[in-house]
C-alpha cells in the first residue's frame, strides 16, 4: 500500500505540473478570455475578506458555487452540495442535516462543523458548529433564494470569524437587482416527494429593489419511512435601497421544516477488517431501508419541567426559525468606509429519530433481560420469527430544542491611506442553548418494511415492556436524560491591515480577539416511579421513569479568551495568474460538548473550553483562454482538548496534524462541452493519545469530484457527476475499513417553450453501498457480523417543471 500510495503522489505531481504548464500555454490567448460562468478568477468575492476583491487578488482558498452548477451534481439535501467544494469532506448521510462537516483532514470530533462556521450572508447561522442534535446544517436551507455558495478554507476564516479556523460556507441571497423570477414543481420518480419553490425580484422605485421566495415541499423522501417524513418549508424576503454613497438591505426569514434524520443502519460486514466485505442485510435494504415505522409514531414520557409529554417520530429533525436582519455599507468623507451586518433569530424546534444502540439476535437481546425470557409482536402477540433473526435495540434520540435564539452583529469601520488599508472590526454574538434530552428504549426487529416493536417476558412469565418501549430511558448507557440552559456571550475586536507594496504584491494580516462569557447550568436526570399510561398499575417499564433531575442542576459560569491571527501574501505573475501564502491560527470554543459531570464550571481555566488550529498555504491560481486551475498545498495542526460523544459514551481528546493538496480546474472543451472537477490528497495522523500514529477515524486520503457538462440544441443540457473518495477508517484505533466509493449522479434540462423547461435528475444511480460512518471500529473476521453504520441514501430519479420570468 505504501508503493501504491507514494505512486499516487507521483501521479498527483505530474498532472498538476502538465496543468500548470498547459495552462502557461494559454497566456498568449488572454485577450480572447471566455466567460466562464460561475466561477471565474475575475468575480468578485465576499466571504473571509475585508473588502470585496477578486479570486485572482484574494490570498485565501476559495470556490464559488452558482445555482447551475448546484444543481448539476443533482443534490438531495444541503450538505450534499458541499461535496463538490475542495478539501471539504461532508458525510451527507443523515438526510437534510446532521451531516458531519470537516475540511482540511481536521477532525469531525464528535460531530457536527466544528472548525467550520455555515453562515447566510455572512453571519452565522449558529454560533457553534457542533452542537448536539441543532448543528448549524438543520437550520439552513438551499431554495431559490440563493444567489451563490462561497466556501473558503483555512486562510482568513480564523480572523473574520468566530468559532471558524477550518473555514466559512457563505450562502448569499439575491437582491432583486437584476429582474425575474421562477416557479418550479419538483417531484420523485421513484420515490414520494413534492415541493414547490418559488422567487422573484424586481425594481421598485429609484434606487429600491426586493427579493423574494421560498419552498414547500411534502413527501417521506429517500428512503422508505412509512409515513410523510418531509413536510414543511422556508420563506424568504429581502428589499435594499440605495443611496449616493451606499445602500441598506432588510432581510428576514421564516423557515418551519420537518424531515427524516437518518441514524446509523444495521449492514453486515464478513472478510476482514483491512479487506471487509459490507453489504445489505437480508430484509433491509441499506440504500432505501430506514428505522423509522408506523408502529412507532410516538415517543411518550415526562418532559423537562416533569410533566408529560408526547412526541411525533414523523416530526424528525424539525426546525423552526425567524429572523429579522440589516445589513448596511456606506462611503464616507475622506475614504472612511463602514458596514452594519446584525440580524436576530428565534430559533427552536426538535430532533427525534431511532439509533440502534445494538444490533444482535433475537436470542443474545431476550437473554440480556435474564434467563428464559422470550420475545413477540407487540401488535399482534405472536412469538418472534423474522427470517433474518435479528433485533435492535433502539434508543430514541428525542431532543426537544426549546431556546436556540440568537443575535449577530458585525460592524466594520475601515480606511485607505495611500498604500494601506486599515480596517477595525467588532463582532458581538449572543447564543442561547436550551435543550432537553428525553429519550427511552425499544425493540424493534431489523427490516426495512415498518419494522415491527417487539415485547419481552421474563422466565417467570411477566411482561417488561409495552409495546415495545422496555425502558423510559436509556439503561444500556446509564440513562441520559439531560437538560442544557446556556447563553454564550461573545465579543471579539479585530483588526486587518492589506498593505499594496507594489502594483503586483499585496501583503494582508489580521489579529482577533474572541472573549466569551458563558452562564446558565445543565441537569442530568433522576428516576421515579410514574404511571405513564395512568391504567392505574405501575407496569416494569414505569418503575424507573428518567426524567431531568430538575432539583439538582450543576451552575455555570465561565469565562474563555482566545487569540486569531492570520497573515497571508498575493503575488500578481500576471495580469491571469498569481501565487498566494498565508499562515493562520485561530480556535472553536465548546458548548454543550463540554457539559458533563466532574469538572468546575466556575473557572474557566479548569475546563478544556477551546480547540486549536493552526494551518499554513502556499497556492496558485491561473485562469486562462478557456477555463481556469486553481492548487493549494496545505498543512494544519490541531490541539483538541476533548468533548464528549454521546453514542460512544467515551471523552473525545487528541492531537491530530495533516497536509495534503487541493486542485480545483474548470475548461470549456468548446462552445457546448465544459468539464469541471477537483481533486483532494490529505495525510492525516493522530500524534497524542493511545492511537498515536494512526490516521483519525472517517478520513480518506484522497476525495474528487469529475463534473461534465455538455449543451445541445438551443438551451437543452446534459451532465453528470462523478463524486468519490478512498477508503478510510471506521474508528481511530484503524482496524476496520470502509470501503472507498464513487456515487454517479445525473440530470438532463429540456427547454419545452420559451421560459419553459423540464429537469430529470438522478442521484447514485448506480445504487452504490457508500459507508461515512460506523460505530464499531472491528469485526471478528472471516465470519459474517451485524454493524451499524450511516449509508448515503440509494438511487433516487425526480423530474421538475420550471416557468422563468
Amino acid at each position: 500500500m505504501k508503493k501504491i500510495t507514494n505512486f499516487l503522489k507521483k501521479m498527483m505531481f505530474l498532472v498538476a505540473l502538465l496543468l500548470y504548464n498547459f495552462t502557461f500555454s494559454q497566456i498568449d490567448n488572454e485577450k480572447k478570455q471566455d466567460s466562464i460562468k460561475g466561477d471565474k478568477l475575475e468575480d468578485v468575492v465576499v466571504t473571509g475578506v475585508i473588502n470585496p476583491k477578486t479570486k485572482l487578488q484574494s490570498s485565501v482558498s476559495i470556490t464559488s458555487l452558482d445555482v447551475k452548477q448546484i444543481e448539476q451534481s443533482a443534490p438531495r439535501s444541503t450538505a450534499e452540495i458541499f461535496r463538490t467544494i475542495p478539501g471539504i469532506r461532508s458525510e451527507s448521510s443523515g438526510g437534510e442535516g446532521n451531516s458531519n462537516i470537516a475540511v482540511r483532514g481536521v477532525p469531525i470530533s464528535s460531530g457536527g462543523s466544528k472548525y467550520l462556521q455555515i453562515q447566510e450572508d455572512g453571519l452565522p447561522v449558529l454560533l457553534f458548529g457542533d452542537i448536539a442534535f441543532a448543528t448549524a446544517d438543520i437550520f439552513t436551507r438551499f431554495d431559490g433564494n440563493v444567489s451563490k455558495i462561497e466556501a473558503i478554507r483555512g486562510g482568513s476564516a480564523s480572523v473574520l470569524a468566530t468559532n471558524s479556523p477550518g473555514g466559512i460556507i457563505n450562502f448569499i441571497s439575491k437582491t432583486g437587482k437584476t429582474e425575474g423570477g421562477r416557479v418550479a414543481t419538483g417531484f420523485g420518480l421513484d420515490y414520494n416527494n413534492f415541493r414547490t419553490d418559488f422567487d422573484y425580484g424586481t425594481k421598485i422605485g429609484d434606487g429600491l429593489y426586493f427579493h423574494t421566495g421560498g419552498f414547500y415541499r411534502t413527501g417521506e423522501g429517500v428512503r422508505k419511512t412509512g409515513f410523510t417524513s418531509n413536510n414543511g418549508g422556508q420563506f424568504k424576503f429581502n428589499i435594499t435601497k440605495e443611496f449616493s454613497n451606499g445602500s441598506v438591505t432588510v432581510y428576514t426569514k421564516f423557515l418551519n421544516d420537518r424531515a427524516a434524520a437518518y441514524m446509523p443502519m444495521p449492514l453486515q460486514v464478513s472478510g476482514t477488517n483491512a479487506s471487509p466485505s459490507w453489504g445489505s442485510i437480508d430484509g433491509f435494504d441499506a440504500t432505501h431501508g430506514a428505522l423509522q415505522s408506523v408502529y412507532l409514531n410516538h415517543n411518550v414520557g415526562l418532559g423537562p419541567d416533569g410533566e408529560l409529554r408526547r412526541a411525533a417520530v414523523a416530526d424528525g429533525m424539525h426546525p423552526v426559525s425567524k429572523s429579522i436582519g440589516v445589513s448596511a455599507n456606506f462611503t464616507l468623507d475622506n475614504g472612511w468606509k463602514i458596514s452594519e451586518n446584525g440580524r436576530y433569530s428565534a430559533n427552536n424546534g426538535g430532533f427525534i429519530s431511532p439509533f440502534p444502540a445494538e444490533v444482535g439476535s433475537a436470542a443474545s437481546i431476550a437473554a440480556s433481560f435474564g434467563a428464559g425470557s422470550t420475545l413477540t409482536y407487540a401488535n399482534s402477540g405472536t412469538p418472534f420469527n423474522t427470517a433474518n433473526g435479528l433485533v435492535s435495540r433502539i434508543h430514541m434520540f428525542d431532543t426537544q430544542l426549546n431556546n436556540f435564539d440568537n443575535f449577530m452583529n458585525d460592524l466594520k469601520l475601515s480606511k485607505k491611506f495611500d498604500k494601506v488599508d486599515v480596517t477595525v472590526g467588532y463582532f458581538k454574538s449572543l447564543q442561547n442553548i436550551s435543550m432537553s434530552w428525553l429519550w427511552n428504549s425499544y425493540l424493534q426487529e431489523v427490516s426495512d418494511n415498518n419494522p415491527r416493536l417487539i415485547n419481552v417476558t421474563n422466565g417467570s412469565g411477566t411482561l417488561l415492556s409495552e409495546n415495545g418501549l422496555y425502558a423510559y430511558g436509556t439503561p444500556a448507557w446509564g440513562n441520559l436524560a439531560r437538560n442544557y440552559d446556556t447563553q454564550y456571550n461573545v465579543s471579539a475586536p479585530y483588526a486587518n491591515v492589506n498593505f499594496t507594496a507594489t502594483d503586483k504584491l499585496t501583503i494582508e494580516a489580521g489579529l482577533r480577539y474572541d472573549m466569551g462569557k458563558v452562564t446558565g447550568s445543565f441537569a442530568g436526570g433522576t428516576s421515579s416511579a410514574f404511571d405513564v399510561n395512568h391504567n392505574g398499575t405501575i407496569s416494569p417499564a414505569e418503575q424507573n421513569v428518567f426524567a431531568v433531575n430538575t432539583a439538582n442542576s450543576t451552575a455555570v459560569n465561565y469565562d474563555y479568551k482566545y487569540t486569531s491571527y492570520s497573515v497571508g501574501a498575493n503575488y500578481l505573475l500576471s495580469s491571469n495568474q498569481s501565487i498566494f501564502a498565508r499562515v493562520s491560527k485561530g480556535a472553536s470554543a465548546k458548548a454543550d460538548r463540554i457539559l458533563f459531570s466532574g469538572l468546575n464550571y466556575m473557572d474557566g481555566s479548569k475546563i478544556n473550553a477551546l480547540d486549536f488550529l493552526t494551518q499554513s498555504e502556499v497556492g496558485y491560481k491561473q485562469k486562462f483562454s478557456k477555463g481556469y486551475l486553481y492548487a493549494t498545498a496545505f498543512q494544519a495542526q490541531t490541539d483538541e482538548q476533548g468533548g464528549f460523544e454521546a453514542t460512544t459514551q467515551t471523552i473525545i481528546q487528541n492531537n491530530y496534524k495533516s497536509y495534503g493538496l487541493e486542485l480545483e480546474s474548470s475548461y470549456n472543451v468548446n462552445d457546448k462541452f465544459n468539464v469541471r472537477g477537483a481533486l483532494t490528497y490529505t495525510k492525516a495522523e493522530i500524534t497524542s493519545g493511545s492511537n498515536v500514529g494512526n490516521e483519525p477515524r472517517r478520513q480518506p486520503k484522497f476525495m474528487y469530484n469529475f463534473i461534465p457538462s455538455y449543451k445541445f440544441g438551443k438551451s437543452n443540457a446534459i451532465g453528470f457527476s462523478f463524486i468519490g473518495q478512498s477508503k478510510a477508517y471506521a474508528q481511530d484505533e484503524n482496524k476496520l475499513v470502509m470501503n472507498g466509493f464513487m456515487i454517479v449522479n445525473s440530470f438532463i434540462d429540456f427547454t419545452l417553450t420559451k421560459g419553459l423547461s423540464l429537469n430529470l435528475s438522478g442521484n447514485n444511480l448506480l445504487n452504490t453501498l457508500a459507508i461515512t460512518e460506523a460505530e464499531e471500529g472491528s469485526i471478528t473476521e472471516n465470519k459474517v457480523n451485524y454493524v451499524r453504520a450511516r449509508p448515503m441514501p440509494g438511487r433516487s430519479i425526480s423530474m421538475a417543471i420550471t416557468y422563468r420570468f
